[in-house]
């Protein structure tokens, strides 16, 4: 009797469903497990190959897994899909995870390490209160309006104004309607200082990872990119090259080819959409800045501009400082001006 060489696990956060296979692909194992029971089953297994989707938990299974010796892989949801037979369920799931897995062509997701799990942990934190903060400045500029009290688009302007609305005695604002604003205005204090916190939680890790500091020489990419990157990327040689890493990122063409006609589209906005949105931020910053600057990538960036916009200009460079990233996060090499 074969013994089981691949084993397929759906997660969650109570049960676990388990299906394995063996060398041949013929089915072995399929069980249900509770979280009591989930650790403790997989020790006793004889070491194989253990595939779960890359969603919330898995980083750690990977860890917990790998420290048994086992041969730990991490797959795309997305990859796995098109395998589920019939309905979804976690039975289905786990054999589909199975079957993905032993595609010869697959690609894999790079597991994550602590130090990357706490860096995109403070990214999403800040990320959420930079949010609430929009949110609540929004909210603050349409009630103003309510009493005849127009504030100008910005964090900047509402910082600045509202004390002054809040002290004019000549505007339409009751008792209650000051001490409301007044509240509202702690409150984006209150934001803006949590904010700065995790800027300073984020410029220490920044300091402290060599990869960081190394890819942050490129124009364009500053303490918060350099550290989503980081985080994002776990292991940049899963990547086969610095195009491979950019259309993961979702910044390269969209196609819609056929009949030997080739046709491109926009970008394909595929992949970590935050990050994506760092590095067209910074890449719009380099076209905006690129002024008269004689180097071989300001001259590309100022033709680029000219010919296809600056939106084109922004999403180019963002996609060839992702390429860069790759390379010398891949290679292990410092950044060269051309």
């Amino acid at each position: 009797m074969g013994k089981v060489t691949l084993l397929g696990v759906d997660i969650a956060k109570n049960f676990f469903q388990l299906h394995g296979v063996d060398d041949k692909g013929n089915p072995m194992l399929t069980k249900k497990l509770t979280r009591s029971k989930f650790v403790e089953t997989i020790a006793q297994m004889e070491l194989c190959t253990i595939v779960m989707e890359a969603c919330g938990g898995a980083n750690h299974w990977y860890r917990v897994f790998s420290q048994m010796g086992h041969k730990v892989k991490l797959i795309s949801p997305q990859f796995v899909k098109p395998f589920v037979k019939t309905n979804k369920n976690d039975r289905n799931d786990a054999e589909a995870i199975c079957e993905a897995a032993s595609r010869p062509s697959m690609r894999f997701v790079s597991p994550k390490t602590v130090e990357q799990e706490d860096m995109q942990a403070v990214h999403r934190v800040r990320s959420r209160l930079v949010e609430e903060r929009t949110a609540l400045v929004n909210q603050i500029r349409g009630l103003l309006a309510e009493y005849g009290v127009i504030v100008p688009q910005g964090i900047t302007k509402i910082r600045k104004l509202l004390p002054e609305i809040l002290e004019d005695a000549e505007n339409e604002l009751s008792v209650i309607g000051r001490e409301l604003f007044s509240d509202l205005k702690d409150e984006l204090i209150e934001i803006d200082e949590k904010i700065s916190r995790y800027d300073v939680k984020m410029k220490t890790i920044f300091n402290s990872n060599e990869d960081c500091q190394k890819i942050s020489a490129i124009e364009g990419i500053g303490i918060i990119t350099a550290t989503a990157v980081v985080a994002a990327v776990g292991d940049p040689k899963v990547f086969k090259n610095g195009r491979h890493f950019a259309a993961f990122l979702g910044l390269v063409p969209r196609q819609s080819s056929s009949g030997g006609k080739e046709r491109l589209l926009g970008i394909s906005k595929r992949g970590n959409t935050y990050l994506r949105t760092l590095l067209i931020h910074g890449g719009r910053t380099v076209v905006r800045h690129v002024g008269s600057k004689k180097d071989n990538r300001s001259i590309w960036i100022k033709e680029l501009s000219k010919r296809r916009g600056a939106n084109r200009a922004a999403v180019a460079v963002a996609n060839k400082n992702a390429r860069i990233i790759w390379a010398l996060l891949a290679k292990n090499e410092a950044y060269k001006v051309a």
